[in-house]
């Protein structure tokens, strides 16, 4: 009996690496609001509010912004763990939108989620073999248990833990150990796509590093892709080749990681840079905070127009009348009608 896994299942339409990866398009995810002893709908929650995205094959786009901006729903819709409500999500030229339970499962195998709560994310009550296992058992990724066996201490080495661990609890494992069997289970079904859901929040700074470390590593090892959602704009800036930032379900400015963070061009950006402490006194004595008023407004129902203009300090009338779309301003996207200029930044 031949002892090699079955061969990953081709995706039905044609794809090159030279296209993008993934191409997020008007995509929408709202949750309703019910009311009454009948539980009617009365308004909906505008998590994700009309995104488009582009990620290339092998880069890691970030996602940074306040919490309750919606990029985690963002992440989980792409992967359809949350069903969107409108827009498209076209992953290796697929519509994943259109695709049923089955052919779900199928691309599934492609793409993977490393989830924020390294606690929550693991079954206490399995092992660790079997948390790693279980992806393999699902997409049947073996032919005997021995296979089995080798694949889970193979994926054990690879994320740096001891291949004897897999008979062990999650209880008896630090955050940042616990975090490394969630990477290993998410590699299990050797994807080319991950989604990073703030997988360093929830960890000491001391195991932060080591964790972006094997996840850098990974991605040179296997030609991984990572859409990495982080609300640490010095993390973000560390790993990431481009950088989305959201604000209240939209994304409001995209550029190159390090363009961005040199010259931001949309107000909310420039204050979310701003608040980022500098080790050195003269320089952060003599710089300029942007400071924002007020508070994030309900994603029930949002401001008109920009939804940041009830905060900026740039907002004029015609921010209150018309949405600003996502274009080129020297280089970046944002979606401001008054950018920043250098002196403001």
């Amino acid at each position: 009996m031949s002892t090699e896994a079955p061969a990953r299942p081709k995706l039905t339409k044609a794809w090159t690496a030279a296209e993008p990866i993934l191409e997020v398009r008007g995509l929408k995810t709202y949750f309703p609001v019910t009311a009454g002893m009948l539980q009617r709908t009365v308004a909906h929650v505008r998590a994700v509010d009309g995104v488009d995205l582009t990620v290339r094959q092998g880069e890691t786009l970030g996602l940074v912004g306040e919490s309750g901006c919606g990029k985690s729903t963002l992440g989980r819709s792409i992967l359809r763990l949350v069903e969107p409500t409108e827009g498209q999500v076209i992953f290796k030229g697929e519509d994943l939108t259109r695709l049923g339970a089955a052919e779900m499962r199928r691309v599934r195998r492609d793409m993977a989620m490393i989830f924020q709560d390294p606690y929550a994310s693991l079954d206490p009550r399995q092992t660790v073999g079997e948390i790693i296992g279980e992806p393999l058992d699902i997409h049947h990724l073996y032919t005997n248990k021995r296979q089995r066996q080798e694949r889970i201490h193979e994926l054990l080495r690879v994320v740096g833990l001891n291949p004897n661990f897999n008979n062990r609890y999650p209880h008896e494992f630090s955050g940042g150990q616990r975090q490394r069997i969630g990477i290993a289970r998410a590699l299990a079904v050797d994807p080319s796509f991950i989604v990073c859901d703030e997988p360093i929040s929830a960890l000491d700074v001391s195991i932060q590093a080591q964790i972006i470390n094997l996840l850098e590593r990974l991605q040179d090892q296997f030609n991984l892709t990572y859409l990495f959602i982080a609300h640490d704009l010095s993390v973000v800036k560390h790993i990431s080749d481009r950088i989305a930032v959201m604000y209240l379900g939209k994304v409001v400015e995209l550029a190159a990681a390090g363009e961005l963070y040199r010259s931001p061009k949309h107000p909310y950006t420039g204050s979310l840079l701003s608040a980022i402490p500098i080790p050195d006194p003269k320089v952060e004595r003599g710089r300029q905070r942007i400071i924002l008023k007020g508070d994030v407004p309900s994603p029930v129902n949002p401001p008109s127009g920009c939804r940041f203009r009830t905060r900026c300090f740039k907002a004029q009338d015609k921010c209150a009348q018309e949405v600003p779309p996502l274009d080129t301003v020297d280089g970046h996207e944002a979606a401001c009608f008054f950018p920043l200029q250098g002196d403001e930044r």
